[in-house]
This record gives C-alpha cells, sequence and structure tokens, in this order.
C-alpha cells in the first residue's frame, strides 16, 4: 500500500495544520475570508517593490499586477505566474510577498494575474484570462519594462496545471515564446487514477478535496473519457516543443505520482526537464514557515527559477 510518510518534524505539527476539507459551505466561508485567511490573506511588504495593476480589456477584462524591484533600469526577464487554490480560491495578491523577495533578489519583472475563479467559471474561462494576461504582457513588454525575449511562467498547485496548460497552448498559438516553465506541486490529471492521488488521510490538500476542485474547474467535462490538453495538462498526447520545466513535488503530496509522470513524459519528448521529489514532504509544505524541509523546498525552487532565468539570456 502506498502510505504518505510525513517527515519527522511535520508529523508533530500535523495536527494542526490547516484542514481543506473542500465543500460548497467551506469555500463559501473561505471566500468570506472566515477560513484560509492565512494564506490568502495581506502580508507584510517592503518597499523594495513597485506595484502596479494593470487592466488587460477584452471579454471579461482580467487584471494583471506587475512587480518591479526599484532601482533596477532597462529590460528586465519576466516571471509570469499564476497563484494556486484548487481552482476555487485564492487571489494574485497571494504573489505579493513571493516577488517583494525573488524580484530584487533575481533582477526580474514578477507578473501576477487575477483569473476567473470555478465553479462561477469553468474552463477554458480561467486559462483563457491567464493567456489574455501572458499575451498583455508580451505585446506591452517595453512599456512594463520587460524584456519581451526573456518570459517564462510559473505556478503553484492549481496555478501549476493552469500554468503547464498555459504552455501548450502558447506553443500552440505561436503568439508568446514561452522560454521557461516552473511547476511547484502543480495540479494536472482529473482522473485521479495514480497511487498517490487515491491516497486518505493527506494533510492540507486531501482527496475528496481534489475531487472537489477538478469538478468545480471541469464543470459538466468532468469524467469526459476524452478532454483537451489544454484542460488537464496530463492528458496531452503531445509534449515536443515546449519550454524547458522544472517540476518540484512533495513524497507526502497527492500530485506526487502524475507530477512524476508528467516530467518523465517531458524528457521522453525532449523537453529539458529538472525533477524535484522531496520525501517527506506534504502538499502545502511551503506552510510550515521555518521548518528544515520547507526551507529547502523553497530553496530549491528559488534556484530553480535563477537558474532558468539565466538560461534565457
Amino acid at each position: 500500500m502506498d502510505e504518505a510518510v510525513l517527515d519527522p518534524e511535520l508529523a508533530s505539527l500535523a495536527a494542526n495544520a490547516p484542514a481543506f476539507e473542500l465543500t460548497n459551505e467551506f469555500l463559501a466561508a473561505a471566500r468570506r475570508g472566515d477560513q484560509a485567511s492565512q494564506l490568502f490573506g495581506p502580508q507584510p511588504l517592503s518597499d523594495a517593490v513597485e506595484r502596479t495593476d494593470h487592466v488587460v480589456e477584452g471579454d471579461p477584462n482580467v487584471v494583471i499586477r506587475v512587480h518591479r524591484p526599484k532601482g533596477m533600469t532597462g529590460l528586465l526577464p519576466c516571471v509570469y505566474s499564476i497563484h494556486g487554490g484548487g481552482y476555487v480560491l485564492g487571489s494574485y495578491e497571494m504573489d505579493d510577498p513571493v516577488f517583494d523577495r525573488w524580484c530584487p533578489e533575481l533582477g526580474c519583472v514578477g507578473v501576477s494575474v487575477e483569473y476567473r475563479l470555478a465553479p462561477e467559471t469553468s474552463f477554458p474561462g480561467p486559462l483563457e484570462d491567464c493567456y489574455a494576461g501572458l499575451r498583455f504582457t508580451a505585446e506591452h513588454a517595453d512599456e512594463l519594462g520587460v524584456d519581451a525575449r526573456r518570459i517564462g511562467i510559473m505556478g503553484t498547485s492549481a496555478g501549476g496545471g493552469l500554468a503547464a496548460a498555459l504552455a501548450l497552448m502558447a506553443r500552440d498559438r505561436g503568439e508568446v515564446p514561452v522560454q521557461f516553465q516552473i511547476l511547484d506541486s502543480p495540479m494536472l490529471d482529473d482522473r485521479q487514477s495514480t497511487a498517490s492521488s487515491r491516497r486518505d488521510g493527506m494533510i492540507i490538500w486531501s482527496r475528496s478535496s481534489n475531487t472537489f476542485g477538478w469538478k468545480a474547474y471541469l464543470g459538466d467535462l468532468y469524467g469526459a473519457a476524452e478532454l483537451s490538453p489544454y484542460a488537464a495538462a496530463a492528458r496531452a498526447t503531445d509534449l515536443s516543443g515546449l519550454p524547458p520545466a522544472f517540476i518540484i513535488v512533495g513524497g507526502a503530496d497527492g500530485f506526487r505520482d502524475e507530477d512524476i509522470v508528467y516530467a518523465l513524459r517531458l524528457g521522453e519528448a525532449g523537453v529539458p526537464t529538472e525533477l524535484h521529489v522531496l520525501p517527506g514532504a506534504p502538499h502545502g509544505v511551503q506552510l510550515f514557515i521555518g521548518t528544515e524541509i520547507a526551507t529547502r523546498y523553497n530553496r530549491l525552487k528559488h534556484d530553480g527559477l535563477r537558474r532558468a532565468l539565466e538560461q534565457t539570456r
């Protein structure tokens, strides 16, 4: 039997970990801010980064937030980021503290997209929002201080699933040359057929929450034998021609197996792919601030992004 063995330091904290059993009632409460505020609420920020919001006009309009390190001139590489939240929760504000650190450290511009959430907006709406923001970033690169030749994408959890799908869409539409994809514990496969996705008793993100998120995102398409790869990147049959990928996931994460399989398939398709699987790390390990394994996980992702940016030169 496949068991989720937690890192010893985390095991003692697991009883106090945030419980995310998604239901309609929980979702309504979380949207009001009654729950999950520690994840999605505002956090203290420095004055080292300038943040400006831009409206991408369309049907509907999409808002992106541009994070630029103060004191840096010229065109900088860009990290286009998609927040997580199981397709049903979260906001682009979740990226504020991340880019507050990374933009000055890595010398890059961060762009966060406020995509519509499920179940109010199901596929393909959220992905099209992400694409609209990406295309706007490329088309207005000079205005935003971005080097249009050095744009990569990044996402965590459901945001990682959207980022993987966005890489496929950008490849196929041929309008924006994406240089890399950073996929952090990406939510890739709606079928939940792997051993790790069928585990019970997972902390942070349970099997039932995963089902809830996919049902909300796919709507009437949930359970379909045939599904667009843009809806769930694991369904893609052709992964050739995609940008280099960095994938990181925890060994105690329900997404472990689908992420490993996706990384292997990328490699088989000729896509340069770096994969990290941290034993004992659950989904959302980053929330356990101060633990050794969370520090290692975040450092690996930081270093992967740093190398990806350097390789765009």
